[in-house]
């Protein structure tokens, strides 16, 4: 039985590629374990994957198998595995030995997907293993920042052995804010099941601990989300949304914190920041739009170049995807604000539309959304810790 519901919906928003052809699976020995190589007519641009025990499933969107196909024999801890199918994916299953755990990862030089069982530990408890403790980096400049409320953090800047070891994974809204209220769906909705996709893909192919900052349907305050990045020694902060506006809107933007931005920007900023308003005591806010606060604020300027450059690298890879960029932008963001490190928020598209609805709500238009994101982080890792940016 095919595990993952396959629901027929017209994902007019999502990118409209033809069916990749699933043409042959192989395996190369590596060290004490081995590499299965899932080969296609082009690059799986969705795809899932989930381990438990000695079973590992991955489902392969908008992809069929080519009539050629070809199949090699397991090797090395894979005892076999099987297909299964539907009109637009495909289902690998692999029994392995159970001490074996998978990375999965595309091959740089090719179109492939690369599934690596080795006994490399899984970086998180829970679903995926052992926590990963923070290893701080050596701090070349240190200072305090203001953050909503009154309190001062230590920012941390540069740094010779500077690692991401830790993503704070930010789902807008929640509990009795749902944001943007869509065709079928919500703002808070769509940010809660991109992020509980994009965090085990993390974890599981870069090796990264993943803290969320909500990890239930509730409401958490905006200052409070930045506390959680600062409290648990995140590297890299990035909060997900789901946008709002005519029906006729569509398409993905992305924003670093900056004093000033756009007309459409400022619209976005207002309505994310909006949600003060349900909290607390909203006057712990008042000084936030006082521009020489936020320009005197070193967890904005130690961080915007670093937080620019994710944000490019967002918005590339979601028209890689197929999906329609907005484009970059900034604004004062008080949840991006908050966090002593760089930090996006992410627009995933507009749920006041009715196809990107029908997309967001889906599996696999969440499934894409986080991998595109995920590429995104991919290449931020490999940049800052090959010591080529900042």
């Amino acid at each position: 039985m095919f595990r993952i519901a396959c629901l027929a919906l017209a994902l007019v928003a999502g990118p409209a590629h033809a069916l990749v052809d699933l043409e042959r699976v192989s395996f190369d020995s590596a060290g004490d374990g081995v590499v299965a190589r899932v080969q296609t007519s082009e690059r799986v641009r969705a795809y899932s994957v989930d381990q438990v025990g000695g079973v590992l499933e991955v489902v392969l969107y908008r992809t069929q198998l080519s009539p050629s196909l070809r199949q090699e024999a397991a090797e090395g801890p894979i005892r076999g595995y099987q297909f299964e199918t539907a009109p637009d994916r495909v289902l690998l299953r692999f029994e392995a030995d159970p001490s074996f755990n998978v990375r999965a990862y595309p091959d740089l030089e090719s179109d492939d997907l690369l599934l690596s069982f080795s006994r490399r530990p899984r970086p998180r408890s829970g679903t995926w293993g052992s926590v990963i403790a923070p290893v701080e980096p050596e701090p070349v400049m240190t200072g305090t920042g203001p953050i909503p409320g009154g309190e001062a953090v230590e920012v941390q800047v540069g740094g010779e052995n500077w690692r991401l070891d830790t993503i704070v994974l930010d789902a807008g809204h929640g509990g009795r804010d749902a944001g943007g209220v869509g065709i079928g769906t919500t703002d808070r909705d769509v940010a809660f099941a991109v992020v509980n996709r994009l965090g085990p893909m993390i974890e599981r192919e870069l090796g990264i601990n993943v803290v969320y900052t909500r990890e239930t349907d509730t409401f958490v305050e905006l200052r409070e989300r930045g506390r959680i990045a600062n409290r648990e020694g995140g590297k890299l902060f990035i909060s997900v949304h789901g946008n709002a506006g005519p029906a006729s809107a569509h398409g993905t933007e992305t924003y670093f914190l900056a004093p000033r931005g756009s007309d459409n920007a400022r619209d976005v900023m207002e309505r994310e920041n909006g949600v003060i308003e349900l909290e607390s005591d909203p006057s712990l806010y008042a000084d936030f739009h006082d521009e020489g606060d936020i320009l005197a604020s070193l967890a904005m300027s130690a961080y915007q170049e670093e937080s620019q450059y994710l944000a490019g690298l967002i918005e590339a890879e979601f028209v890689n995807a197929g999906r329609r960029s907005r484009g970059v932008k900034q604004n004062n963001f008080i949840v991006l604000w908050a966090a002593s490190m760089p930090a996006v928020l992410v627009e995933v598209g507009f749920v006041t539309n009715p196809d990107e609805a029908r997309y967001l709500s889906s599996s696999e238009g969440q499934e894409e959304t986080a991998r595109a994101i995920l590429e995104a982080v991919r290449q931020y890792q490999d940049t800052y810790e090959r010591g080529l940016g900042g």
